[in-house]
């Protein structure tokens, strides 16, 4: 037992003349190293928080500034105009001080206000800076004189080596767009899906909410964006994931895959080993925030905000409504095998277990042959099904006890890791592989998720790894970060020997991970039961295909001359016309992340000029020339969209913020409550790629990243994740419902394919009888 492991340190014996203590050597040792690395974590947080806090200015600026201004007394020259004397006057205990003294202390404090009035004269200059956007709108390849001008006044203010949080305090506010604006483009965004008659009445609703109540609910909504760092990411989080009731699993929660063809060791421990060495670093870093902040065109930063709930933060469900609870500071692990619960310390002598020796701990979990304790199994589902049952179960069985103590060794966990049993992963060679590695990512048994965390770690038996997120904390790029740190850091730091297990020594003397007790009655594990039956319906109607589209990527799209995200948007308009026959509300969501706290905006992509193209695609007698027109039309106007919702000037977040102050003044708003009941029946998100460029593609064709996916949003509707890898590779997730007669995933992705290759053919020269296989060869394309 590890209990007793650790006892045998600490021995004493009661004497007549005394007690005898014995301390042992080795956890004297151990407590020392874990002092020092407690205080030397301390003093680099601290280090770092000054740094942070003076950005874009130094410390060292402002020896610069003091000894400027001391050498002033000997000048006799006072640049403070008087200030100086009049602190002179005013100091405390002055009859204490000589002259020198005072004159000194004043020069000093004048010369820190000073300095502290230079720094946020600099920050509200480069806020100023950051709140231009024209750049933005600019066409790709060319750049006015103005935003050159504006480009390198950003880079002049922005200092040097900014850590993760020092742009913080010199992001713009989201604006809050006017109401005419928005409600204009709204009816816009709906023109192309409503006959004439439903039209009419849509723009009569649009003009009474504009004429009546609009603008008392927009006399709010900027109030509060005075007051509030960002007028939308607290009711969103709140309204659109916290107080949903129903259960997360599959409706809010995605995934993030492994490397698409390659697979570092097929060794399970020693996969996992060091890939939860690398998340062990990268939390280190974003605890010090020694991350770079991520930058558009390397030079306009985004929000970093979202990161800091990364670790040691799960949702903890209530009756009416959830939380996010974030810790600091926890040093263990929870790990899910064969239905027991494992605790696993990660720190050993004040530092990280070294991959090797968290391959040995995971070893010793994949070894043990106990058996689950009763409940334990499918007690997890509990996150799997709806809230209300699982907050009230919480409260009357998890509150106290074993089962509390083991409950908040999970919730505090730094994150939750599942070592599952069965092989899964993108195998070329078999069709469906991609499909059943998604959806077993996606919600697993139902039971082997701890849903509730900010994320799961999967570890499948051939080595593939995965990841399991909830949604309310933060959104997939942020996931993806750290992601594509730690599959950097695996294949190219950390490495493997050639037997396949982490390198290093073998340390067998690390205490056993122990096992989670749990005393769960009848009654709940009947709860429990119910949990896991309502999970399995929803998992089993997921119809998921996934599908690696290799004809081409965004290296022909660009030699085009069109944005890649336009070109799969209105691919996916016509394959979705294609499949269903009619148009639909198409959601793409795009980030807000260049103003703080700022998380997505959506895109509505089925515009009346996608419509236009695609109607001329289904044409017989629509000419190549013609649809090549009307392509780069609707292809204009997504991109003008989609920099529309990265400026703040979006539709949906501004019609769900009015309809939310509507909510709490209590007016109804048959407009407003219209605009929010309306479904997305196409869900599309872009997963980004590389952000960290730590891996040249081109160097290592083989480490491909495949992307992410989640569910289906609407009963009767298409979820559709993409990532573009590379220059010649995109990888389509799909996900739609079985129970839905009208919907075929794999149906989809075939129509998809089919219109990524029509789309490319309108810019093919007529006398072109190139096939596809031609156009692969000719950009260096070669099949892994």
């Amino acid at each position: 037992m590890a209990e007793a492991h650790q006892a045998v340190g600490f021995q004493f014996t009661v004497r007549p003349d005394g007690v005898d203590l014995k301390l042992s050597q080795e956890v004297i040792k151990n407590i020392y190293l874990s002092g020092v690395t407690a205080w030397r974590k301390r003093a680099i947080q601290f280090k770092n928080s000054v740094l942070t806090g003076v950005y874009p200015a130094s410390p060292s600026s402002w020896l610069i500034v003091v000894i400027a201004m001391m050498s002033t007394l000997y000048i006799r020259i006072d640049p403070s105009l008087g200030m100086i004397d009049v602190i002179k006057e005013n100091l405390p205990h002055r009859d204490c001080m000589s002259v020198q003294t005072r004159a000194v202390l004043s020069a000093i404090l004048f010369a820190t206000g000073l300095w502290l009035f230079l720094i946020y004269l600099l920050r509200y200059t480069l806020k100023g800076l950051l709140s231009y956007h024209d750049w933005i709108f600019e066409s790709h390849g060319k750049m006015s004189t103005s935003t050159k001008v504006w480009l390198s006044l950003v880079k002049m203010f922005s200092g040097r080596r900014p850590l993760l949080y020092s742009f913080q305090a010199s992001l713009p506010r989201l604006p809050v767009p006017s109401v005419d604006e928005t409600i204009q483009r709204y009816l816009e965004s709906v023109h192309p899906l409503l006959d004439s008659e439903k039209y009419k009445q849509m723009e009569i609703l649009a003009n009474d909410f504009k004429n009546t109540k609009a603008a008392q609910l927009q006399r709010y909504l900027i109030l509060k964006s005075w007051w509030a760092t960002n007028y939308v990411s607290d009711w969103w989080e709140e309204y659109i994931y916290l107080k949903g009731r129903s259960p997360i699993m599959v409706n809010s929660n995605f995934y993030i895959m492994d490397l698409l063809y390659m697979t570092p060791t097929h060794r399970q421990a020693a996969r996992a080993g060091n890939v939860v060495h690398a998340m062990l670093q990268y939390r280190r870093k974003l605890e010090r925030g020694e991350h770079a902040p991520l930058r558009a065109l390397g030079t306009v930063p985004m929000c970093s905000n979202q990161m800091e709930r990364m670790f040691n933060t799960t949702r903890i469900p209530g009756i009416e409504t959830d939380f996010v609870q974030h810790l600091t500071d926890r040093k263990h692990l929870v790990v899910y095998h064969k239905g027991r619960f494992f605790q696993l310390w990660l720190y050993t002598g004040g530092r990280h277990l070294l991959p090797s020796e968290l391959e040995t701990q995971f070893q010793r979990i994949l070894n043990d042959i106990s058996e689950p304790q009763p409940g334990e199994l499918k007690l997890a589902a509990l996150t799997a099904g709806n809230r209300i049952p699982w907050a009230r179960t919480r409260i009357k069985y998890f509150s106290q006890g074993v089962n509390k103590v083991s409950l908040d060794a999970i919730e505090s966990a730094a994150f939750f890791l599942a070592l599952d049993e069965e092989p899964q992963g993108y195998d070329p060679a078999k069709t469906n592989s991609l499909d059943g590695y998604a959806k077993s990512l996606l919600h697993g048994k139902c039971y082997d998720r701890w849903f509730d965390k900010s994320f799961t770690l999967i570890s499948y038996p051939n080595g593939k790894m995965g990841v399991n997120t909830e949604h309310a904390w933060a959104d997939a790029p942020i996931v993806g970060h750290m992601w594509e740190y730690v599959l950097a850091t695996d294949c190219f730091h950390l490495g493997y020997t050639e037997e396949g297990h982490c390198k290093g020594d073998v340390n067998k003397g690390l205490p056993h991970p122990t096992r989670l007790q749990w005393q769960i009655p009848k009654e709940c594990q009947e709860v429990i039961e119910t949990s896991y039956l309502l999970a399995k319906h929803i998992a089993d109607d997921v119809d998921f295909h996934g599908y690696v589209f290799a004809d081409f990527g965004k290296g022909l799209i660009k030699k085009c001359r069109t944005s890649p995200d336009a070109f799969i948007q209105l691919a996916l308009q016509l394959a979705q016309f294609r499949d269903q026959r009619v148009f639909c509300l198409t959601y793409e969501s795009s980030m807000t992340r260049m103003f703080k706290d700022g998380r997505t905006e959506t895109v509505r992509s089925c515009t009346s000029e996608a419509v236009a193209f695609v109607r001329a695609m289904e044409e017989v007698g629509a000419t190549k020339t013609q649809r090549l027109a009307l392509f780069r039309k609707a292809a204009d106007k997504h991109q003008n969209m989609y920099r529309l919702a990265m400026t703040g000037s979006g539709i949906d977040r501004h019609l769900f913020c009015l309809y939310i102050v509507s909510k709490y003044l209590g007016l109804d708003s048959p407009f407003l409550k219209k605009v929010l009941s309306e479904p997305w029946k196409l869900s599309t998100s872009q997963t980004p790629q590389q952000q960290l460029n730590l891996v040249d593609i081109n160097t290592f064709p083989k480490y491909l990243g495949a992307g992410g996916g989640f569910g289906p949003v609407a009963d009767d509707g298409y979820g559709v994740s993409y990532i573009i890898v590379g220059e010649n590779l995109v990888t389509f997730h799909i996900s739609s419902k079985y129970s839905c007669p009208d919907t075929d995933s794999c149906r989809f992705g075939q129509n998809i394919q089919k219109a990524m290759i029509d789309i490319q053919a309108l810019f093919k020269p007529e006398n072109d009888k190139k096939t596809a296989e031609h156009v692969q060869l000719e950009n260096g394309k070669k099949h892994i």
